[in-house]
C-alpha cells in the first residue's frame, strides 16, 4: 500500500533513499502490517532522518494491535528505538544539550514532538503541547510514512527532542530509553520533588521495565526499594534491579503495572506520595477515598511520558551507574523487521521477555 501525499508548505529539502526505506504499516486490528517501501523523504528545514539501528516493542504497541487503545490507521507504530543520523534538514537541528547533531551521530529521540511556543511547552509539560505529535502513534498522511519506529527509518520532526549516546552501550540497552527508561527517571524525578530518596522507603507495584527501572534509578539514589509483582519470576529479576524488602511503610509508592491504583493508595504512609505512571494505562476504574487520603497527608500525582532534560538524564543514567544493572538482558528475543507479526504475537504471549527487539535487515 501507499500513502498520498500533499507536499507540506514551507521549504524543504528531498532526499532520495537508495536502497528505499522500508515501513511497516498497521492498517487495524486482525490484519497483518503491510510492508511499503519508501523511496525519498522531504525534510523541512529542522527535521531528522534516522537510520534504525534496532527498535523495541512496547505494550502499547501490544494494546493497539490487540484493539485495547485506540489508533487512527493506517499508521507504523513504535516509538522505542536507537538509530543513526543519515540526513537533516536545511537549517540543521541540535541535540537536548544545544550542540549540533552531525551525519553518523547514535541518538535516541522523544515521542513526542512539541512546538515548544504553547503555554504548556513554556510551563515545562512539552509531552502535552498544544499540537502534541508522536511518533508511532499519528496516522500516516501529511508527515510522510516513516513516522514510526517499525521501519528502517524514522523521520524525525522539528520539536523532537533528540539525544546523542554513546557507541559502547548495547543497541538493547538504548532502544527502550526513549519509552520506559526516560518514563521511569520521571516518576522517580517526580517523587523526589517531595522528599529526598536517600534513605527512603519506595514501593514499587509492577515488574515490567518501567517499574524494574524505577528499582534501579531509585536505589542508585539511596533508597531502599520493594517491587511487587503476581509474577515470581519478575519478581526475582527485580532483586537484579536493586529491589529488596521493605521493613515499614512506604515514603513512596509508584504504581507501574496499571492493575494495583488502589493497593498503592492504601498502603503509602502518612505524608507519603504516589506516582501514578501513565504509560501502564488503560486500567480499570478504581474507588478514591479522598477523606483517607486528606487525613493521611498523601499526595497523589501523574507521570505520563517525559521532558528533553529527562531523557537525557534517564541516557546519562544508562550510561553511568545504570551499567551495573542487567538492561541489556531485558530484550530476550531479536526477529527480522519483516517478521514484526510474530513479534508482536511473541511479546503479548504469557512469559513474554521484558521486550521483543527488530532489527532492520536482520
Amino acid at each position: 500500500m501507499g500513502t498520498v501525499l500533499i507536499r507540506p508548505p514551507g521549504h524543504r529539502r528531498d532526499v532520495a533513499l537508495r536502497p528505499s526505506a522500508t515501513a511497516m504499516v498497521w492498517i487495524g486490528e486482525g490484519h497483518p502490517h503491510e510492508t511499503i517501501a519508501v523511496p525519498g523523504v522531504s525534510l523541512a528545514d529542522g527535521d531528522v532522518l534516522v537510520a534504525v539501528e534496532m527498535s523495541t516493542i512496547c505494550g502499547s504497541d501490544v494494546h493497539t494491535v490487540q484493539g485495547r487503545r485506540t489508533a487512527p490507521v493506517p499508521l507504523v507504530l513504535g516509538h522505542e528505538s536507537v538509530g543513526r543520523v543519515i540526513a537533516t534538514g536545511d537549517a540543521g537541528a541540535c541535540a537536548v544539550d544545544g550542540s549540533p547533531l552531525r551525519i553518523g551521530d547514535r541518538v535516541v529521540w522523544s515521542v513526542t514532538i512539541s512546538c515548544r511556543a504553547c503555554d504548556r511547552c513554556l510551563q515545562g509539560m512539552p509531552q502535552k503541547c498544544r499540537t502534541l505529535g508522536k511518533y508511532g502513534h499519528d496516522r500516516v498522511g501529511a508527515h510522510g510514512d516513516l513516522t514510526g519506529a517499525f521501519g528502517s527509518h524514522v523521520q524525525l520532526r522539528e520539536g523532537t527532542a533528540i539525544v546523542r549516546v554513546p557507541e559502547a552501550l548495547p543497541a538493547a540497552v538504548l532502544a527502550p530509553a526513549s519509552c520506559a527508561t526516560a518514563t521511569a527517571w520521571a516518576a522517580v524525578a517526580r517523587a523526589a520533588r517531595d522528599r529526598d530518596l536517600d534513605g527512603a522507603a519506595v514501593r514499587i507495584h509492577g515488574a515490567g521495565l518501567v517499574g524494574l527501572s524505577a528499582a534501579a534509578i531509585a536505589a542508585e539514589q539511596g533508597a531502599t526499594v520493594e517491587v511487587l509483582d503476581p509474577d515470581r519470576e519478575r519478581r526475582a529479576l527485580a532483586a537484579r534491579f536493586g529491589a529488596g524488602a521493605l521493613d515499614r511503610d512506604p515514603d513512596v509508592v509508584i504504581e507501574a503495572s496499571g492493575h494495583a491504583v488502589g493497593d498503592a493508595l492504601a498502603g503509602v504512609a502518612v505524608g507519603g506520595t504516589v506516582v501514578l505512571v501513565g504509560s501502564v494505562f488503560p486500567a480499570d476504574p478504581v474507588p478514591f477515598d479522598a477523606e483517607s487520603i486528606v487525613r493521611r497527608l498523601v499526595t497523589v500525582t501523574g507521570v505520563h511520558n517525559y521532558t528533553g532534560a529527562e531523557l537525557a538524564e534517564a541516557v546519562a543514567f544508562l550510561s553511568g551507574r545504570g551499567r551495573a544493572y542487567p538492561f541489556a538482558d531485558a530484550v530476550g528475543s531479536v526477529r527480522s523487521l519483516l517478521d514484526i507479526d510474530a513479534a508482536l504475537v511473541e511479546a503479548a504471549a504469557p512469559g513474554a521477555p521484558l521486550r521483543v527487539g527488530l532489527v532492520p535487515g536482520h
